[in-house]
């Protein structure tokens, strides 16, 4: 049974100028433990998919479900069964380490102790040991990324969805994200749905790939699946024979660790 699936899933945006259509109809399956990478250009709709796949944002119709629960009659449900490391972070900078998240086991209904005890054991398989009692204002750009990844594991969701996970990362970060990502899959069995501009990045992680353009699905299989379809040599000529366009440069500059 898929743990993602969804049909003529769409959201329409009402501006002064009329409507617009962000996503016109996305028919997505994601099978349990699977890793899946969600590509497109800019303004292709695979943000605003993820903002509803993740109870951001009410779809204007169709129909999902996430982890086994309706995404429009039980939101609450999908959300207690999600996790979501978003681009920008959401540290309180006024908090250390620690205290975010055992406030953040806290809000999924877990006991103080229990919420402790977990934060210790993130902290342990992130690197993040020694940095507990630190505030996050104290934190490098590399250490807040494993704290927000911390914060999306804490409650052991079924599917942890990221919003390009490694950008501005130096390359080791990004490699030890890549590691601990296939491990969540492989150890725990978790479901992970990721978006990101870097296509090497996407090619060697994903399972399998969902390009998204104009607001549809418009391919979607393995890397190497995509490739030998098109005749590309790489996964950037496969975009580029797809969508026409290639994708946006992502911000390159290097978070320190």
């Amino acid at each position: 049974m898929p743990i993602i699936s969804t049909s003529g899933l769409a959201r329409t945006f009402h501006a002064r100028g009329g409507p617009v259509e962000a996503v016109r109809g996305i028919d997505l399956t994601v099978r349990p433990g699977e890793i899946v990478g969600l590509l497109g250009p800019n303004g292709a709709g695979k943000t605003t998919t993820l903002r509803m796949l993740t109870t951001l944002l009410p779809p204007t119709s169709g129909a999902a479900t996430v982890a086994g629960h309706d995404l429009v009659r039980d939101p609450a449900a999908v959300r207690r069964r999600i996790g979501l490391v978003a681009q920008s972070g959401g540290l309180d900078p006024q908090e250390t380490v620690r205290s975010e998240l055992v406030l953040q086991g806290r809000l999924y209904g877990m006991g103080r102790p229990e919420a402790a005890a977990r934060a210790r054991e993130l902290a342990a398989v992130l690197a993040l040991d020694d940095l507990l009692d630190r505030p996050t204002t104290a934190l490098s750009g590399g250490q807040r990324r494993r704290v927000d990844l911390a914060m999306g594991l804490l409650h052991r969701p079924e599917v942890l969805f990221l919003d390009e996970p490694t950008t501005g990362l130096d390359p080791g970060s990004r490699a030890d994200l890549w590691a601990l990502v296939r491990r969540l899959r492989d150890e725990d069995g978790t479901t992970v749905v990721l978006t990101t501009h870097y296509l090497d990045e996407a090619d060697t992680l994903a399972d399998r790939l969902v390009i998204v353009d104009h607001g549809t699905v418009v391919a979607e299989g393995t890397p190497a699946a995509l490739k030998a379809a098109h005749g590309a040599a790489t996964l950037q000529d496969a975009f580029l024979s797809v969508t026409g366009r290639t994708p946006a440069p992502a911000d390159t500059t290097p978070a320190t660790v």
